[in-house]
C-alpha cells in the first residue's frame, strides 16, 4: 500500500505585528487543509520579523514558553480544527535568560509532541543570533506523527551534516528546515546543501525560507522554498523567489525504501573510523 503524504510549506512576508502574522498563518493552515495537506511547516520565527538583523534587547520580550505559551496553544487548536500536523518555529523562553530558537511539533489531533531547539547559532552582520539564542540542548529528536516520522533542523543548522545524519539514524522520513536566508553567497548553497543532505540520508527534506525585505534591515529573503526527494531532486519545482506562497506537494514515502535499497549508504557507513571527528 502506497504511503503518500501531501505536505505543505509556507513562505510569508512580515505583516508588521505578531497578531496579524499569526492570523495570516491560521488562514494558510485552513487553506492547506482544504487542499488535502496532512502536514504544514511555517518559516523560522514565523510570528515575528527576523529581528536578528539588529542587536536590540527589546526583542527579548518577544520570547514565550513552549508549549505553554499563547502561540503554541493557539496552534494546537488550529491543528485540532484542521487535522494538520504542524511544525511551528518560534522564539522560546525557558526561564529568565534561557532563550532558544525553537520549533514545536504538534500532531494532527492537537497533541503537543515536543520541540527542537536550533543547535548551531550564527553570529555575523545581519544574523546576530548569539545575541538572542542559547545553542539547542535537546539533541536531534524525531516525532511520530499522523503523517510519518518527522524531524526538524533550523536554518544555519543545514550547513552541518552531522545533525542531518543523526535525524536519519533516528528514523526521520521528512526533515523540515525552516529558515531566514537572504540573497548573496547562500543562494547557491540553498539549492545545493539541502538536496545533497536528502541524498546522503535517504529521506525527504522540506526547505522553507522567508520572503521580502523587512524594516529591521536590508536582508532580502528570497523564498524559493521547496521539497527535495531522497534522490536530491525537487518535487515539482520550487516556490517563488519574491512572493508569498503556500507550496503543497505529494511526497511518496515509499521512495525512501526504494532509494535506500539502491544507494546503501547506511549499510556502508564506517562509524568505527569516525572517532577523530569528535576529537577535533
Amino acid at each position: 500500500m502506497s504511503r503518500t503524504v501531501r505536505a505543505a510549506i509556507v513562505q510569508a512576508k512580515w505583516t508588521g505585528d505578531s497578531t496579524s502574522m499569526v492570523e495570516h498563518h491560521e488562514r494558510v493552515a485552513r487553506d492547506a487543509a482544504e487542499q488535502g495537506a496532512g502536514v504544514l511547516c511555517f518559516q523560522e520565527l514565523f510570528n515575528g520579523p527576523y529581528f536578528c538583523q539588529v542587536q536590540d534587547p527589546a526583542w527579548f520580550d518577544f520570547a514565550e514558553a513552549v508549549p505553554d505559551g499563547p502561540t503554541t496553544t493557539r496552534m494546537q487548536e488550529i491543528a485540532r480544527e484542521t487535522g494538520l500536523v504542524l511544525v511551528v518555529p518560534i522564539y522560546e523562553e525557558d526561564g529568565p535568560g534561557f532563550l532558544y530558537n525553537t520549533a514545536a511539533v504538534i500532531d494532527a489531533d492537537g497533541t503537543y509532541l515536543g520541540k527542537y531547539r536550533k543547535t548551531h547559532i550564527p553570529h555575523l552582520p545581519g544574523f546576530w543570533e548569539k545575541f538572542y539564542f542559547r545553542p539547542g540542548n535537546l539533541g536531534y529528536p524525531v516525532f511520530e506523527t499522523a503523517v510519518g516520522t518527522v524531524g526538524v533542523y533550523i536554518c544555519y543548522d543545514r550547513h552541518f551534516p552531522e545533525g542531518w545524519r543523526a535525524l536519519g539514524l533516528a528514523g526521520a522520513e521528512v526533515v523540515f528546515n525552516p529558515s531566514a536566508t537572504s540573497r548573496g553567497l547562500s543562494s547557491h548553497l540553498w539549492q545545493l546543501e539541502q538536496t545533497a543532505s536528502a541524498v546522503a540520508n535517504g529521506y525527504f527534506v522540506a526547505a522553507i525560507n522567508r520572503v521580502g525585505i523587512e524594516p529591521l534591515g536590508d536582508n532580502d529573503f528570497y523564498g524559493t522554498s521547496y521539497f527535495s526527494d531522497p534522490r536530491g531532486q525537487f518535487v515539482d519545482g520550487t516556490a517563488s523567489d519574491a512572493e508569498e506562497q503556500l507550496f503543497v506537494r505529494d511526497l511518496d514515502l515509499d521512495q525512501i525504501t526504494e532509494v535506500r535499497r539502491t544507494w546503501q549508504f547506511y549499510r556502508d557507513r564506517r562509524p568505527d573510523t569516525y572517532g577523530p571527528l569528535f576529537e577535533a
